[in-house]
């Protein structure tokens, strides 16, 4: 299968995942700064799962340029983390609604972890599929963020339990420890 195929289907279910985050924000019925503060919580969730949505998208578009071939271990990979990034808006709504409830944020961490393990499960198997010169593991080195990542994640959804806004905190450090493009893979694209 051609790269550009899978790119554009998992552009287009990326896209239907923010219009689906999007169309579920209320404007408040109170035309008042109250009114507008009482739906801040679910706005705030809103955006950290946007700018989540945003980096995968950001992520997926920079590795796929160094993609040689699509097997059926990839379209599987793939279709495996756009799985996962699907039910961020559910993740979404039921935080928002329920801002520092344990069960609601233990669930976004949750869903969040289980996104970073597919993107792992992507990443290997095109490193995989590419072989002992894989381009993409080259780059990748260490990957201390992919590492530290999922331990954020855990440790989030156990403070869900004790201290809610600490595990909110933990996945709004770990969005931001990825907002910036891994400059490995820019450079690595820029090469070709």
């Amino acid at each position: 299968m051609d790269k550009e195929r899978l790119a554009a289907f998992s552009d287009g279910v990326i896209a239907v995942i923010i219009t689906i985050m999007v169309l579920d924000l209320k404007t408040p019925h109170d035309v008042t700064l109250a009114g507008l503060r009482s739906v801040g919580p679910i706005f705030t969730v809103y955006v950290l799962s946007f700018i989540y949505v945003a980096i995968y998208w950001n992520n997926h578009h920079h590795f796929f340029h160094l993609v040689g071939k699509v097997t059926g271990a990839v379209l599987w990979a793939n279709m495996h983390l756009l799985f996962w990034l699907s039910l961020i808006p559910f993740a979404t709504s039921w935080l928002g609604e329920n801002n520092a409830a344990p069960w609601p944020v233990a669930l976004y961490g949750f869903v969040l972890l289980m996104t970073a393990v597919a993107w792992y499960v992507l990443q290997q198997v095109i490193i995989r599929t590419q072989g002992p010169d894989s381009a993409l593991e080259k780059v990748l080195g260490s990957d201390f963020k992919g590492k530290a990542s999922p331990v954020l994640y855990l440790t989030g959804i156990v403070l869900a339990f004790f201290l809610p806004y600490a595990a909110e905190m933990a996945y709004a450090v770990v969005a931001l420890m990825w907002v910036i493009p891994d400059s490995r893979v820019e450079a690595k694209i820029e090469e070709e």
